[in-house]
This record gives structure tokens, C-alpha cells and sequence, in this order.
């Protein structure tokens, strides 16, 4: 056989959304070919020194990693080997056989001496089929056993378990047969009315099988009852894998004391379940419905599983919202046989030979036809000395084939594993050096929610600060949105309790960002740069700047036992497009937030770029579309034009009716309920205008008035100066303010555009739709958490703050004040030259040190709101 490889893009027309390879890039370099062309490779293993490998024949092939030769073979099935597994602090291997050759056994062997240690007989015996799959707990001591009959068994090697059995057997006062005695393939004719035993000899032993094929009495394991989950799946069990892995390549974190264990296994009912581990056995927690054929391959890396199915999908779970993230499309109607992870990179092997490497974000980044059959399994292994890696693919050819892989560290997302570390790995010679330190990591996952080709990174932005917040200090989850949306980030700093209640306040961010492309930026948009006492980069300052320093300043008050609230962090992934889902997934997971007694956010900047500021208005937002079409298709000018009612003209009568000559909007009543201003608030804009030597107008106008835009003017067509397009859309938003009620501005939008166009009564057709809508908000200037925070702020900067207003709108804060029932305050951190949204973002390395004093401040200061006046 040919040692050699080609690369092979996928096949055009497949219908896959995944981008294509963006150039030639070539596969991994085949290092070695080992094997026999007339055996099929079913299973594979590798440590640091061997590969081992099972096949059709009844051998375990035992091969030298460091010369590529035959070592040895491990005799003692009877039949085909299914499954290997490493258990590799014990220096064990475990291998499993099948029902076909009368040996449905687990047996257990030696890394290092090549000898058997045990066998497991399952429960039923030969009843419980093929041995499919196989996972080992190194935790917990025990494997896992995926059968043929839907059971999931195992048994646990502790020395507690191990003596348990033994004073069973021993109580017994028998000793347990080599092998088990089977009623039919140990039978004697039956005219002889003897019963089943041993020595019926109805089959022949080959010679292969002599060395090694039973074991001591003391060594030969009976699963119990009491083991096993009968019809765990309604389907073959094929495939299994441990949550979190601890295979090569998957982030291979190490265990922790209390660290939580999970089984996931996939079936031939086309469904992938996860089971809580316990020593006493397990528990089923979810069953994710793939509905693309029987699930046959399975891995997991940090929080999230991949499963390989039938029919050429890879469907990619979230463990943490227990969600469908993606499916990948690798070759229709081509089954996903084997998968294996390499840090960044996903590596799928087909049964038509193919194995496709995929990036972080889904993209194929190499295809090439690895072997001449189906790819049946596949493991990612590494050198003893940690720096080497190689991926191991066996086939139906016979062969098995060993690939060099290279760690992509480079990589921006390199699965959660990279991101996890949230503490400097050394003291940093400037302020906040955890803080600094952590928004660097946070900034360096681009998390565009308005990118589709992004999506997953928003999860993994996601995953990262969950467990960024849990490492500070907080309770973390993560809390699914809609379906493909970016999931909401809780977590909770628990205060310590003092005489009286403590109070409950949520902070409210955004861990998305909008696009950054690198025309205007000095350096990369998703690379922190520290220049000249500011530190630049796609959201340092909206928002994830102000997220970790709240984050912090509660990590830095919870360390030394002065946090006396309950800081809850409630973050969302879509801020920037308009927060999709985000209502709904609060009002069905209020229940895990729990009471509120204020809100805090920090998201927009000062008005200027020495005095501190705080935010207590925003003004609302009604988003609209205008659509009016003729019915027919584009006509060109020079045959219709004169002759047909133009939609262009329409819409720009229509348009021209929202404003009255004085720059008024038109809109009947839609002045009516707007607030006056008051001598308080001509005395506030009168020292902003100081301030920012600008008339207290103009700012007036930008805050608290409402107004109307039009965005922009779309036609259909090829928009050339020769058409008349058949429909021309329009975008218009109204901003509101206090106590403009949102959805009767809504509808008086609406009825105002089709009762104007109704006048023209042109034969075109009208249409207007409400996109999305924020509700204006207003801070209660006089309450105690106001103060609080006033106080804060004027301890920390030693002046009194200025208080502003914002023309923009935030739709998450006036419905969260709604919905808990309490007031919300909303503390700026960034400078009015940061640049949010545009390129060279950035924010001062002084604000954001200085902001996370205010926000310990105000903790401090909060934590006795709720004491009863002396």
C-alpha cells in the first residue's frame, strides 16, 4: 500500500454551511504505516511508549511507539476486539470482545509486564451481547461497559470494592470457574442427560488463544446485579466517552477534590445521554435527540461533546445549557466512524477513508484520504516527553496509520482550555494585575454576536467567564437563551451574614462585541495593547473591561471576608443585536436568580475625560421597518418610466410626512406626555455645559427629548440608475423619553404611516413592521442605593460626580427593573474618548483601576442598606 496522501476538499454542492478550506492546506505528515492488509483495525489505544491495537482476529497487537515494531500480542479473547481503553495511573488496558465468538468478556491486562490482570464477565454472560464501547473513571476506579442488549454495566476496581468481592466469593464457599459455563456451546447431546459443564469440548481452543486465556479464580470479576441499567438506550451502545476527559489533546485537566464526573454515551436510537457518576453507580441527568442516524463516535473537550452520526453529521452539544450548538455537515450519508480532539482542532474519520480536521469555529481546515476502507477508529497521543503529538487512525485496509499534529497555540480560541487560567502566571509590575491580566485573556475571544461565523466563539467567551467568575470566587452557570443563541452567564458572589439580611444586587454586562475590522486600528483588535497608560482592544471598554473589574473588586472583598452582599452577575452574548431571548430566558430562570434589591450595570462613559460621572437616564427606542412594493417585478426606466407608480416616490412622500417644517416629529399626540423639564435638571445641564463648553440645549436635546431618524433607503433590483425597483425599503427609529408610553408610540408610528399613505391612494402596497423596542428608564435620584453609589464614587475621586444622561438606549435595564421590582443604577467607567464601537477602543488603565475602588466602595457601603435606622 502507497505510504502516500492526498488532500481532497470537499466535494462542491455538499450541503454544509461550514466555510470551505481557505487555502491548500496540506494534511498532517504520515509518519509510520503498521498493520496487516487482511485484518481490519476495529479499535486502538496509545500511551506514551505503545500502540495497541484490536481487530478481527482474536490478538490485541502490542506496537513500539519509538522504533514502529511488533512488541507483542495479548492472547486470550475469543473473537473480535471491539473496544480498547487506557487506564493509565494503574498501567492498565482494557480490552472487550463480542458474543459472536462466545466471548462477551472484558479482560484486563498489564501495560508493562504484557500479563493479564483480570476478566470480567458481564451480567447475563453472553446475554449481554457485543461489548461495544468502554470508559474508564479514573476518579472513581471504575469502567464503564456499553453493550449490545441497550445495558450499560460496570464495575469498580477500589480496594473496597475489590475486598467486597472477594468476601462474597469466599462467604460463598465456592470458588468461581475459569470461564463461565455456557447452557448451549457447553451442552452434551441430550440423550446423554447430562448437564452443561466445561468439559463438553464442543469447540477447539486455537493455539493463539492458550498463552493468557483464563485467569485465576481470584482474578476473574462477575458483574452483579446490581451494576447495570437495563435498557439504558433503546439501541446498540456504541460508543461512550467521560465528562471531563481526561484523554489526550481535550484540555486533559486534572482531577480535583469533589470534581463532579459524567458518562456520556451514544446509541443506535439515534440519541446521546448524560449520566451522573457516582461509586455506587449512575444517574441519568439528559438525553440530547440527535435525529441523524445512530450516533457511532463520541468526544468531549471541556464543556462541550461531539457526536458523530450515521448518516455524516457531527452534532455539537453544550454539557452546560444542554443545547444543540451546531451541527456539522462532514459528508452527507457518510458515517462518522471515529472522532478525536486536538486542542483547537476537531478531527472527524469517515467510512469512505476521508478524515476532515475542523477549527474552533467549524471551518474545515484540511480534508485528505487517509486510508483505502473505512476509518474505524482514531486517538490522539503524545511522546513521553509532552512535545510530540500524533494522531493514530486504524481502517478496514488492515492499517494503521500514525500522523504529526501540531499544537495551534497561536490560535485566538484554542476549546475553553486555553481560556481557563484567569490569575497572571507571575506578579505583573502594574496595577490590578488579575484584573489586567484577565481582560487580556477575555478581549483575545472575539465574541461578534452580530457574526454568525463568530457564534461560537460568543459560547466560548461564554464558558470562559463562567469559569473565570467561579475561579474568583462566585457560583457560576451558564443559562441557554433560544436555540442557537449565546447563553447567558449567572453567577453568584456570596457575601458573608451579618446581624441583618444581606442585600442582593445584580450586575448587569455584555460579553459581546461588535465587529472590528483592522482598517483604523493601531495594533490588533483582539490583542490587548497597553500604549501611554491605556489599554486597547475590541470591548476593554464595552464591556468586558468593566465586567472584570467588578468582578474583582467582589473576588478582592470576598478574600478578605468583607463582602457583605450577594453580588449576582447576570451577563448576556447579545447586547449588540438587540439581546434576542433575553426576556424569556429571565422569566424562566428567575427562579435560580433569586430576589433583587437593586440593579448596577456599566455600560457607556463619561462625558468627558477627567470628571466621573453617573448615568440616571436613557432614553427608549422604537426600530421600524417601511416597506412599499408594487407587486410586480423591477421595470426598466426608459420602457416604464411615466407610465407606472413609482414605490420611490411613495416612500419618499410617505417619509417626508414623519417631520413638519420646523424639524418637529409629525406624529399626532407624540409630544403630549413628554415630562418638562424641571429647575433641577436647567441647573444640572447648566454646569454640563461648563463642563463640556457646550450648550445645555444641545445635550438636552441628545437626553431628553424624544426623536426621530431615518436610517437608510433600500431598493430591489441591481440598483442602477436604469431600473425602477418593484419594492423600496425603508429603516426609521423613534427615540422616547420620559413618560412617552412605549407601545402606545408604537402603534401611533403605525398608524400615522398607513393612514398618510392611505391619501395618496396609490395602487402600491404598504407595510410596516416594529422590529425590536427598548423602554426609556430614569434613576431615582433620592433613593439610598443612589447615594451609595454617589458616595462611592466621590470617596474614591474626591469630587462630587457629574450626573448625565444617555440618548442611547439599553432594553435589558428598564425590563430587569420591572421584573425584579427594584431600582437600577448605572455607573460609567470609560473616558468620553474611548472609542466604543469604533476602531483604536480603549480604556484608561487609571479608570479601570480606580472603578473597581468605587464598586468595593459601594459594596461596602450597600452592605448596611438594609440595617434598620438606629
Amino acid at each position: 500500500m502507497s505510504l502516500s496522501t492526498h488532500l481532497d476538499i470537499p466535494r462542491d454542492g455538499q450541503a454544509s454551511v461550514s466555510r470551505p478550506i481557505r487555502s491548500a492546506a496540506p494534511p498532517p505528515r504520515l509518519l509510520h504505516s503498521l498493520g496487516d492488509e487482511n485484518k481490519s483495525v476495529l479499535s486502538l489505544m496509545a500511551n506514551a511508549d505503545h500502540i495497541f491495537t484490536g481487530g478481527q482476529g482474536q490478538d490485541i497487537t502490542v506496537w513500539d511507539r519509538h522504533t514502529f515494531t511488533h512488541k507483542t500480542s495479548l492472547r486470550g479473547h475469543t473473537g473480535s476486539i471491539l473496544a480498547l481503553e487506557l487506564a493509565e495511573e494503574k498501567c492498565w488496558l482494557f480490552s472487550a470482545s463480542g458474543r459472536s465468538s462466545r466471548d462477551s468478556t472484558v479482560r484486563v491486562w498489564s501495560t508493562v509486564t504484557f500479563l493479564p490482570v483480570y476478566v470480567l464477565n458481564p451480567y447475563l454472560e453472553t446475554g449481554a451481547g457485543d461489548l461495544f464501547s468502554l470508559a474508564w473513571n479514573p476518579a472513581m476506579q471504575i469502567i464503564y461497559i456499553g453493550c449490545q442488549n441497550t445495558s450499560l454495566q460496570w464495575q469498580g476496581f477500589c480496594k473496597l470494592q475489590l475486598d467486597r468481592r472477594a468476601e462474597e466469593q469466599c462467604g460463598s464457599g465456592t470458588s468461581t470457574p475459569t470461564r463461565k459455563v455456557h447452557k448451549f456451546f457447553d451442552s452434551y447431546p441430550q440423550y446423554t442427560h447430562r448437564p452443561a459443564d466445561l468439559q463438553a469440548n464442543n469447540f477447539s481452543i486455537s493455539p493463539s488463544t492458550s498463552q493468557g486465556a483464563f485467569v485465576g479464580a481470584n482474578s476473574l470479576i462477575n458483574i452483579p446485579a446490581t451494576n447495570v441499567i437495563d435498557s439504558a438506550h433503546f439501541g446498540y451502545i456504541y460508543c461512550m466517552a467521560l465528562l471531563p476527559s481526561t484523554r489526550e489533546g481535550t484540555g486533559h485537566l486534572a482531577q480535583k477534590p469533589g470534581q463532579s464526573y459524567y458518562l456520556v454515551t451514544g446509541s443506535g436510537d439515534e440519541t446521546v445521554k448524560i449520566w451522573r457518576c457516582s461509586p455506587s453507580g449512575l444517574k441519568m441527568m439528559h438525553s440530547f435527540d440527535c435525529q441523524h442516524g445512530a450516533v457511532l463516535s463520541i468526544v468531549a473537550s471541556g464543556e462541550t461533546i461531539y457526536a458523530g452520526c450515521q448518516d455524516g453529521h457531527v452534532k455539537v452539544l453544550d454539557f452546560e445549557t444542554r443545547t444543540l450548538v451546531r451541527s456539522i455537515i462532514v459528508q452527507e450519508n457518510v458515517d462518522v466512524l471515529s472522532l478525536s480532539i486536538m486542542q483547537s482542532d476537531l478531527y472527524t474519520c469517515s467510512a469512505d477513508g476521508h478524515i476532515h480536521r475542523w477549527s474552533s469555529s467549524f471551518d474545515c481546515t484540511a480534508s485528505w484520504r487517509a486510508h483505502d476502507g473505512i476509518v474505524l477508529s482514531s486517538v490522539v497521543s503524545c511522546s513521553s516527553d509532552r512535545k510530540s503529538f500524533c494522531l493514530i487512525t486504524g481502517a478496514n485496509d488492515g492499517f494503521v496509520k500514525v500522523w504529526e499534529i501540531i499544537p495551534k497555540a497561536e490560535d485566538n480560541l484554542s476549546r475553553e482550555a486555553c481560556y481557563i487560567v484567569i490569575y497572571a502566571p507571575q506578579s505583573l509590575n502594574f496595577v490590578g494585575d488579575t484584573m489586567t491580566y484577565a481582560l487580556s485573556k477575555f478581549v483575545s475571544i472575539p465574541s461578534v454576536s452580530g457574526d454568525p461565523s463568530h457564534r461560537e466563539d460568543c459560547r466560548q467567551a461564554a464558558i470562559w467567564l463562567k469559569k473565570g467568575l467561579n475561579q474568583l470566587g462566585a457560583q457560576s452557570t451558564l443559562l441557554p437563551t433560544h436555540e442557537a443563541g449565546s447563553p447567558l452567564v449567572l453567577g453568584t458572589f456570596c457575601g458573608s451574614q451579618g446581624k441583618h439580611p444581606k442585600p442582593r444586587i445584580l450586575f448587569y454586562g455584555h460579553y459581546d462585541v461588535i465587529p472590528a475590522p483592522p482598517e483604523g486600528w493601531d495594533s490588533d483588535p483582539f490583542i490587548v495593547s497597553g500604549r501611554n497608560g491605556y489599554l486597547y482592544g475590541r470591548g476593554v471598554t464595552d464591556d468586558k473591561g468593566p465586567i472584570m473589574a467588578v468582578a474583582c473588586a467582589a473576588a478582592e472583598l470576598l478574600q478578605n471576608r468583607a463582602l457583605g452582599v450577594d453580588l449576582v452577575f447576570l451577563i448576556e452574548g447579545e447586547e449588540e443585536t438587540g439581546s434576542t431571548g433575553f426576556v424569556d430566558a429571565i422569566k424562566k430562570h428567575k427562579h435560580l436568580i433569586g430576589n433583587i434589591d437593586a440593579i448596577l450595570l456599566s455600560n457607556s462613559t463619561w462625558i468627558s475625560e477627567h470628571h466621573p460621572c453617573i448615568t440616571y437616564g436613557l432614553r427608549g427606542v422604537v426600530h421600524s421597518t417601511v416597506e412599499i412594493a408594487s407587486g410586480v417585478p423591477d421595470l426598466h426606466s426608459g420602457v416604464e418610466g411615466g407610465a407606472a407608480p413609482e414605490p420611490m416616490f411613495d416612500m419618499i412622500r410617505l417619509l417626508a410626512t414623519l417631520m413638519d417644517g420646523e424639524g418637529k416629529v409629525a406624529i399626532p399626540d407624540f409630544y403630549d406626555r413628554v415630562r418638562h423639564q424641571t429647575e433641577a435638571e436647567k441647573q444640572l445641564y447648566d454646569v454640563l455645559s461648563n463642563v463640556t463648553q457646550r450648550p445645555g440645549s444641545v445635550l438636552s436635546s441628545r437626553w431628553s427629548e424624544p426623536s426621530l431618524t431615518i436610517h437608510n433607503i433600500d431598493v430591489s433590483g441591481p440598483k442602477n440608475s436604469t431600473v425602477i425597483p418593484g419594492k423600496v425599503t425603508a429603516k426609521v427609529s423613534l427615540r422616547i423619553v420620559p413618560d412617552q408610553d412605549l407601545e402606545t408610540i408604537a402603534q401611533s408610528l403605525i398608524d400615522h404611516l398607513k393612514g398618510s399613505f392611505d391619501k395618496f391612494r396609490s395602487p402600491n402596497q404598504l407595510s410596516v413592521s416594529i422590529d425590536r423596542t427598548a423602554d426609556w428608564w430614569l434613576g431615582n435620584l433620592d433613593g439610598p442605593w443612589f447615594k451609595a453609589l454617589n458616595a462611592a464614587v466621590h470617596d474614591e475621586w474626591n469630587v462630587e460626580p457629574l450626573l448625565i444622561r444617555e440618548g442611547g438606549s439599553i432594553p435589558s435595564i428598564p425590563y430587569l427593573e420591572k421584573e425584579f421590582g427594584c431600582p437600577a443604577l448605572h455607573l460609567p467607567l470609560g473616558q468620553s474618548t474611548d472609542q466604543a464601537h469604533l476602531p483604536n477602543e480603549r480604556i484608561s488603565l487609571n479608570n479601570l483601576s480606580r472603578g473597581k475602588s468605587v464598586i468595593k466602595r459601594f459594596l461596602s457601603i450597600a452592605t448596611n442598606l438594609h440595617a434598620p435606622p438606629e
